[in-house]
């Protein structure tokens, strides 16, 4: 159960900035072991947000928060090693472009602290991949153990 947030301030200066180092937009999450190469570049590197329901051209298109947040979830617990930490918030938005919406949307914003630790991708091959985050690209890293 969510308790959504309503700050439309939050949402406008978010949508302000590009994706980069540690802003990621997504429509949506189709794919745990994708999203997990995020989680663990950001995680690797110096933390980051991921915002959910927000595709690429910074428009807003809303998600189902509960669904999003489980395949987060999954993609941490099953992909990434070990586990990245993150915390996650869902914004309620009422109004696009100063005009009332019918229905509300909802995004969901994930963040992910810089760890301590070193974290890898579990490639499906079972081989643990370090991944890091450079502009707006999650890289492989070729040098890790």
């Amino acid at each position: 159960m969510f308790f959504p947030l309503k700050n439309p301030e939050f949402v406008k200066t978010l949508l302000s900035n590009e994706e980069n180092e540690e802003l990621d937009y997504k429509l949506n999450i189709s794919d745990s072991y994708k999203i997990a190469k995020t989680l663990v570049a950001f995680a690797n590197t110096k933390g980051g947000i991921i915002a959910i329901g927000i595709n690429d051209q910074k428009i807003i298109k809303g998600i189902d928060p509960e669904e999003e947040l489980f395949m987060i979830e999954k993609a941490s617990s099953e992909y990434c090693e070990p586990k990245v930490i993150f915390s996650a918030e869902v914004y309620e938005i009422e109004y696009l472009d100063e005009e009332k919406l019918d229905e509300n949307l909802y995004i969901l914003i994930v963040s992910i602290p810089k760890s301590m630790d070193t974290h890898y991708l579990k490639h499906k091959n079972g081989e643990l991949i370090k991944y890091t985050r450079k502009a707006d690209n999650n890289l492989p890293d070729i040098y890790s153990e």
